[in-house]
């Protein structure tokens, strides 16, 4: 097979030259899902959007969100993680001391009447009336 060499452009990245339209949707994006982030990952970022003028800027900010985003997701995992072994420890300390409280409740029960008896109870009342 025959490597083919294809030449990069020169020109594809100019950090001077002003932001085209796709950057620009691009950056709205971002600032929408810079947005719904949790309030102490927001506080690292402190640009303006409309101050957003060429590539060069718009990379910067576009890194920084993406890290603030990586790192919201990365932390949210590490909690949820963390607390379904913890939740998972509290349920089976709950199960034990619910079946402990049946067992002694079921001790201190005192026997009651059938239900056969008590429905037959309750038939011979309605005949004599």
């Amino acid at each position: 097979m025959v490597l083919i060499r294809v030449p990069r452009p020169k020109d594809a990245y100019n950090p001077d030259r002003p932001m085209g339209s796709l950057l620009k949707a691009q950056v709205e994006h971002l600032r929408e899902a810079e947005s719904k982030l949790p309030l102490r990952y927001r506080h690292e970022i402190d640009t303006y959007i409309k101050a957003i003028k060429t590539e060069g800027e718009a990379a910067t900010y576009i890194r920084k969100i993406t890290e603030a985003i990586h790192d919201a997701h990365a932390d949210a995992e590490r909690a949820r993680r963390a607390s379904k072994r913890k939740r998972v420890i509290e349920i089976a300390a709950v199960a034990d001391e619910r079946a402990e409280r049946q067992q002694k409740s079921s001790r201190k029960r005192r026997p009651t009447k059938s239900k056969k008896s008590a429905s037959a109870a309750s038939r011979r009342r309605s005949k004599r009336r």
